[in-house]
């Protein structure tokens, strides 16, 4: 499965975007799509999953309560909303899949990468 990460930019403290991870090469009904995120000199951080069958979630403590993930079945296409956004949410944002049932917040249990989307958080 190939996956392709968009809607990263420049948002002001308090602001809003939402992400698109469109995936392709493969049905997704027996996969988990996942965000995650890196900053500069920090370690690639879990934040949020969705099961495509299921529509099972798992969020992050860090953006609980502010963000959304979601799927478009017709696009083949898992989207990201974060709102009330805050300079420490700045970062380069991947999307993430693996074959399985099972949600996992490890980077490591993914086995395909989205090239990644900016986001800057700044006034």
């Amino acid at each position: 499965v190939q996956l392709q990460a968009s809607g990263g930019g420049l948002v002001q403290p308090g602001g809003s975007l939402r992400l698109a991870c469109a995936a392709s090469g493969s049905s997704l009904d027996s996969y988990d799509i996942a965000w995650f995120r890196q900053a500069p000199g920090k370690e690639r951080e879990f934040l949020a999953a969705i099961n495509w069958r299921s529509s099972t979630t798992s969020y992050a403590d860090s953006v609980k309560g502010r963000s959304t993930i979601s799927k478009d079945n017709a696009k083949n296409t898992v989207l990201l909303q974060m709102n009330l956004l805050k300079p420490e949410d700045t970062a380069v944002y991947y999307c993430a899949a693996r074959n399985n049932v099972f949600l996992t917040t490890t980077a490591g249990g993914y086995d395909y990468w989205g090239q990644g989307t900016l986001v800057t958080v700044s006034s």
